[in-house]
């Protein structure tokens, strides 16, 4: 792998040609494990960059670059960054590597994603929940002092709201400061459309104009049953479509994918409430969970079985 000298004159290679920067630090043997993942990919891909930086020994590309925590991957093309990584997830930086490796000429992209492609995808998280709040990190765990006051706001106000942490997707990260012609973060929408940022919502809050722009919760009951039935067939799992988060996860997605029947999944990571809630509400303590017309049929096992049995398809369709 190379240097912190190969990153500084990255401009003068082929600017068709992939690269990979690792933000790491010695100390952590997470960061260790991921760069053996990269050494094993620098075999396959010989035409991609493979570059090591120490974060805290660049503090000006680290801040540059709003590195908060390693490892940290970003991905470059032609000097400019396309996508991002942030975390120990070896099959993601496998995933993106081959992705982002074999992207060519075509239609406008954005991190390797068609325009278009990229925002029917944002239309879809807009409208995941009634009021969706982008932020960095997780309402459990914020990552800026700016997403930590405006889930502050929310609690003390009693919103309901479901969260997208755009750490873990630079595609959404970038995508949506062009779709939505807001360039910061944290982002609060109501019914699909922008309301703002922390400026806006604490206006709201202060006027008296939070609690009827924006829905107050209900009880958890009635949410889990909305969202098991916004479509006929629900996944719920860690991850999504794009990206699953664990190996059960990603099994259940390749044989959905393979059965050809319209989906949607829920990604249980981006919402405590929902991740905890579910397993008391259909006594069913793991994840990934099948539901098809708002009725459970179980996790990666039932599946399999049905599929072994040559019954899934037909319960999918709700035949049985």
């Amino acid at each position: 792998m190379l240097s912190y000298l190969d990153f500084l004159g990255y401009g003068s290679f082929d600017p068709v040609s992939l690269a990979v920067v690792h933000f790491y630090a010695p100390w952590a043997p997470q960061c260790s494990q991921m760069n053996d993942v990269m050494e094993e990919l620098a075999k396959e891909h010989k035409q991609t960059m493979f570059i090591k930086l120490e974060a805290e020994a660049v503090p000006g590309v680290s801040e540059k670059y709003e590195i908060s925590s390693v490892p940290t991957f970003l991905f470059f093309k032609g000097g400019e960054k396309i996508d991002r990584l942030d975390g120990a997830h070896a099959p993601e930086l496998t995933n993106k590597v081959q992705r982002l490796a074999s992207t060519g000429g075509g239609p406008a992209v954005v991190g390797g994603v068609p325009k278009e492609e990229l925002n029917e995808r944002l239309r879809k998280l807009i409208s995941t929940a009634p009021c969706m709040l982008f932020m960095k990190g997780s309402p459990q765990e914020p990552r800026c002092g700016f997403s930590r006051q405006i889930v502050q706001i929310l609690k003390d106000h009693n919103i309901q709201y479901s969260s997208f942490d755009i750490l873990s997707d630079e595609e959404v990260r970038q995508g949506l400061k062009t779709y939505s012609n807001w360039p910061t973060y944290p982002q609060v929408y109501v019914n699909g459309d922008l309301v703002g940022g922390l400026d806006i919502i604490k206006e709201l809050a202060e006027t008296g104009e939070l609690e009827n722009t924006c829905p107050k919760a209900i009880p958890v009951e009635h949410r889990l049953k909305s969202l098991i039935n916004k479509c006929s067939v629900m996944l719920f799992m860690k991850g999504n479509k794009e990206a699953a988060k664990c190996g059960f996860s990603r099994q259940i997605l390749e044989i959905m994918n393979r059965t050809g029947v319209e989906y949607e999944t829920f990604d249980i990571l981006q919402d405590e409430e929902v991740r905890q809630g579910l397993k008391t509400y259909s006594n069913w303590p793991t994840y990934p969970q099948l539901y098809v017309k708002g009725e459970l049929i179980g996790g990666l096992d039932i599946v399999k079985e049905l599929m072994a049995n040559g019954e899934l398809d037909s319960v999918l369709r709700g035949q049985n």
